[in-house]
């Protein structure tokens, strides 16, 4: 017989960790949750916290513009401003200073 681990939780965290756990192709929360401590209970993984990173997609007409853009400062047709410390940057950007 198997036993039951009971974890409290608000029903919208449930809820939203069953979606993702769905479309990573789990058949249920609780098949992602029983692999997840197999895995950990097996010593195969390490629980690391880091964020996820999602890639940003431009649309054509702004990747055209933002290349046109370094492709101008890359060739010096526009200038480009470069600044040794944060410092710098911020009393660039307190006094309006610009060309």
């Amino acid at each position: 017989m198997n036993d039951v681990l009971q974890v409290p939780m608000s029903k919208e965290l449930r809820d939203k960790a069953t979606l993702v756990a769905l479309s990573q192709g789990y058949s249920s929360l609780q098949e992602s949750v029983r692999i997840y401590l197999r895995q950990l209970a097996d010593n195969k993984i390490e629980t690391r916290l880091t964020p996820v990173v999602k890639e940003v997609k431009l649309s054509k007409k702004a990747d055209a513009r933002y290349s046109k853009i370094i492709d101008d400062i890359d060739s010096g047709k526009s200038k480009a401003q470069s600044f040794g410390s944060v410092d710098e940057l911020m009393s660039y950007l307190k006094n309006g200073n610009s060309d």
